[in-house]
């Protein structure tokens, strides 16, 4: 006598399978959505085939309404919903004829004894979480009522047995899946393979959804900084046309188009993204936070190699560019160009004598965007301060991992930072020392920045020790011919000898702003006071690798 294994897995024919076209029909479709869209030209398309529907709650309201027959879920379980809709198809009539394996005997044997009828097709998605918590205002008890546990457990059951069964979770599939249907008489192996794939990515997004928000809103347990496990759940936004050279692949994941709009031009590459992200990041520390007052302060930045090749201040948008080109008129040429107030005319204009890749604005006037546009290859994004949360963590890619950091703040330290030498910067120098300080964050290190009050005047970045990035800031302001004497000069490290500190100096530096924390800073405070400098320590660095 066989033993019951050896019947579970004996093998026998499988009628919903039709060898010679290589599909799988349908007969029966379960239908239980949240998101409606598509919903009853779906049905409408399953119901001409031939395929029985069946459904609860307000999709079964819907198909009715629609004059669609259709069997409720409760007269098929015959067992009420219950629990306020909370329990309705978890019964094993809903997920036997769904899990069913269709060509072992054990299984209709199972399906035959409890009388379960197959189910071929699960249109599913869920209870609206994610927007349930966008809302303001939202509670806890609110949240976790809309924590879907019927939807996932429906297309999770499909999704595993996407080998009878076929799921879709999203209404941009119902088409293609109709057409197939219709086509070929049933879906493919390889179109339930995909759908499967889809549903348990759907499923996935669901839950981090669900952890993060409770993670983030519980009020009695902080959150934590870096999670015991971190879920990374975005959608593809594009597939771009390559990545950082032409022979890799590339695509953007998440909602950077709703920060920032692509209002004319064609589509970003890989490098944009990056240099755009990089001019973000440095004019919000130009900013107020999301929701105050504007600042009066017109600031522009021009970026090449996501890096910072100027920055300046003034009255007006124009005024604060042409500081910032002064800095360094050679490199804007195919550069980036971002505002920290909207484009007008004039600055239109004056930008529009030179080729730029992308300009980047939290707005743009009529008269600007008509003559922007005028070049096609150039892009123009309008940028959102209110979807820009500059305290999200950052996160690198290591082999076999990520690196999660916080974000580095807005730099205020200048305010509060330590008077380290006997002489004590100007007011003037103080300002023209905070704005350096900001813009030296940016700049990859080591980082050097020569400023004046309202406009950067050399920069050095990225070399390999910090006298290097000295002599190459003072080298480019000698060779466009900008004047460093009377500068301030901002380093994002400690100067770890005299050397870099003397450098600077003897290239005009008046004034110095460095974090301290050398074993050697009282040299190098002894350095700045043997030549009657002010130089300010701020206890803080702000490494950029």
């Amino acid at each position: 006598m066989a033993s019951h294994d050896s019947q579970s897995s004996r093998i026998v024919e499988d009628p919903s399978y039709d060898a010679a076209r290589g599909v799988r029909r349908i007969a029966r479709a379960l239908l239980s959505v949240s998101d409606k869209s598509g919903l009853l030209e779906l049905a409408k398309e399953l119901h001409s085939l031939g395929v029985e529907l069946i459904a609860s709650g307000g999709t079964a309201t819907a198909l009715r309404d629609a004059g669609l027959p259709v069997l409720d879920v409760a007269a098929l379980t015959a067992s009420p919903e219950m629990l306020g809709d909370r329990v309705k198809t978890l019964h094993p009539k809903i997920h036997g004829g769904i899990l069913a394996r269709r060509n072992l005997e054990s299984d209709r044997a199972d399906l035959a004894a409890h009388a379960i009828g197959e189910i071929d097709l699960v249109v599913c998605n869920l209870y609206p979480f994610e927007a349930t918590v966008s809302r303001p205002g939202v509670t806890r008890a609110q949240a976790v009522e809309n924590i879907d546990i019927g939807g996932p457990s429906m297309i999770r059951s499909a999704a595993k047995n996407h080998a009878f069964v076929a799921v879709a979770c999203d209404p941009a599939d119902y088409l293609s899946l109709a057409s197939e249907l219709r086509e070929r008489g049933g879906l493919s192996d390889a179109t339930r393979r995909r759908l499967a794939l889809k549903a348990f990515g759907h499923t996935a997004a669901y839950d981090a959804a669900i952890f993060q928000w409770l993670t983030d809103n519980d009020p009695e347990v902080p959150a934590p900084t870096f999670p015991e496990r971190l879920f990374l759940s975005l959608e593809k936004a594009e597939t771009l046309r390559y990545g950082e050279n032409p022979h890799q692949q590339a695509a953007l994941y998440g909602r950077f188009s709703e920060v920032a709009e692509l209002l004319h031009g064609k589509e970003l590459s890989y490098n944009n993204l990056i240099d755009a992200q990089a001019a973000l990041a440095l004019i919000v520390d130009f900013m107020p936070s999301a929701g105050a007052d504007a600042t009066d302060a017109a600031v522009v930045a021009i970026l090449k190699h996501n890096t910072p090749c100027g920055v300046g201040s003034g009255r007006t948008p124009l005024e604060a560019y042409e500081r910032a080109f002064e800095t360094d008129p050679e490199s804007p040429f195919g550069g980036i160009i971002v505002s920290n107030q909207p484009f007008d005319l004039a600055l239109a204009a004056k930008v529009d004598e030179i080729f730029t890749e992308v300009l980047v604005a939290p707005g743009f006037s009529d008269e600007a965007l008509a003559l922007l546009k005028k070049k096609k290859n150039r892009r123009l994004l309008r940028f959102d301060r209110g979807e820009i949360d500059p305290s999200q963590l950052e996160v690198r890619r290591v082999f076999g991992g990520l690196l999660v950091q916080q974000a580095d703040p807005a730099p205020d330290e200048v305010l509060s930072a330590r008077l380290a030498t006997k002489q004590a910067p100007s007011e003037a120098q103080r300002r023209a020392l905070e704005f350096a300080w900001r813009v030296v964050k940016h700049v990859k290190s080591n980082a050097i920045v020569f400023a004046a009050e309202n406009r950067t005047l050399a920069i050095g970045g990225g070399a390999t020790s910090r006298v290097d990035a000295v002599h190459a800031a003072a080298a480019k302001a000698a060779r466009v011919g900008i004047s460093l004497e009377g500068s301030v000069l901002a380093s994002d490290a400690f100067f770890p000898f005299a050397d870099g500190l003397e450098t600077a100096i003897a290239a005009g530096a008046a004034a110095v702003v460095q974090p301290g924390g050398s074993t050697r800073d009282e040299e190098v405070i002894a350095a700045a006071d043997r030549l009657g400098i002010p130089m300010l320590l701020t206890g803080t660095r702000h490494f950029r690798h």
